[in-house]
């Protein structure tokens, strides 16, 4: 006797669906492969779950790109790459142009490949402005510097002083239990005469 239909519909139950969604993948997968081996097919077979794990069947020697390069190809005039392609190197030029003003300026401030004779009083007093700027910034830097180990040199000296604190109360314990008078062991004659 047969399985009889279910309602396709959303399964409520997040268990359930959990389950369900691991055997259908794993069926998918399976007449995937059939599908591949059987028929000698190129199948490539992406999906996402809910919780965006990605599982993918893919036929024995390809790739996604080669696949996805093929269908590329069968359509003729889309190129799904170009335009990531294209963004990739916006994205890089305005990169170069931030990397090329930050190396400017830097050489600027270090006084590298900086003719003073031929900036205006304004690009002169702007160029003070920000090595004043940027001294305060390294004087603040070098005084939090020194602040902290200044800080845990005195932690060291107050941790080496607390235990040379307990060394020296250890030592003077040690003195006072070798320097008690010892009472002399009891003499046979003693001894004798307390028997007696």
């Amino acid at each position: 006797m047969g399985r009889g239909k279910i309602e396709i519909k959303l399964i409520e139950n997040p268990t359930n669906r959990q389950v369900t969604y691991s055997k259908r993948r794993n069926g998918i997968f399976k007449k995937a492969h059939e599908l591949s081996v059987l028929c000698d097919a190129k199948v490539s077979l992406i999906m996402f779950s809910k919780n965006n794990k990605m599982h993918e069947y893919i036929s024995p020697g390809l790739t996604t790109k080669k696949i996805v390069d093929q269908y590329q190809k069968t359509l003729g005039d889309i190129d799904l790459w170009r335009s990531h392609y294209e963004k990739m190197l916006e994205n890089l030029k305005k990169l170069k142009d931030i990397n090329n003003k930050l190396r400017r300026q830097i050489r600027h401030r270090i006084g590298e490949g900086l003719d003073l004779d031929e900036l205006s009083f304004q690009q002169l007093r702007t160029l003070e402005e920000d090595m004043v700027a940027s001294i305060g910034k390294i004087r603040e830097r070098k005084f939090h510097v020194i602040k902290t180990r200044t800080d845990t040199c005195r932690k060291k000296v107050k941790s080496l002083e607390q235990m040379n604190g307990n060394l020296l109360l250890e030592l003077e314990t040690r003195n006072q239990q070798l320097h008690w008078p010892m009472v002399p062991p009891p003499s046979m004659h003693s001894v004798s005469t307390i028997l007696i």
